[in-house]
């Protein structure tokens, strides 16, 4: 999974954001098949909702979220064969400390939503851990689940 927030850039405006994201569901099988129904993929359902309260948290912070369409996040996932569900967004006006609190929320939220989804009853940490940390706590749960 990832969720990049980086200088739009351009025309843009100065204080303009990209926000990209994006889950591998390939990656999540182990824990999501056999677990929801066709075409309701618990992970890009979960990254769907995830988006929703992003726009909804820039919006209290008085930024301007905006659908965009394009490239501008291409190269961020890797460009292998796997199956990626991927989303964008501009955000207009953001304040300083916005990003990190949608990469904080983001991250623990879509595993949260993930699990619930799945009916797994795991918990995760209220707040963000280390990359390294929950790269080896996705795993473990794929080993756990993908039995």
């Amino acid at each position: 999974m990832y969720f990049v927030i980086k200088p739009a850039g351009g025309n843009r405006g100065g204080n303009a954001l990209l926000y990209c994201s994006g889950v591998n569901l390939q990656r999540f099988l182990p824990i999501t098949k056999g677990r929801h129904r066709l075409g309701l993929n618990p992970a890009a359902k979960g990254l769907q909702s995830v988006n929703l309260r992003v726009r909804s948290l820039s919006l209290s912070h008085g930024a301007t979220p905006k659908s965009i369409h394009g490239n501008d996040c291409s190269g961020i996932a890797p460009a292998k064969d796997d199956l990626w569900y991927s989303e964008l967004f501009l955000i207009e006006n953001a304040s300083e400390p916005l990003p990190d609190e949608i990469i904080n929320y983001a991250v623990v939220d879509l595993l949260k939503k993930i699990f619930l989804a799945c009916m797994l009853k795991e918990t995760m940490p209220d707040k963000l851990i280390e990359p390294g940390e929950l790269k080896t706590f996705i795993e473990d749960m794929c080993v756990k689940y993908g039995r």
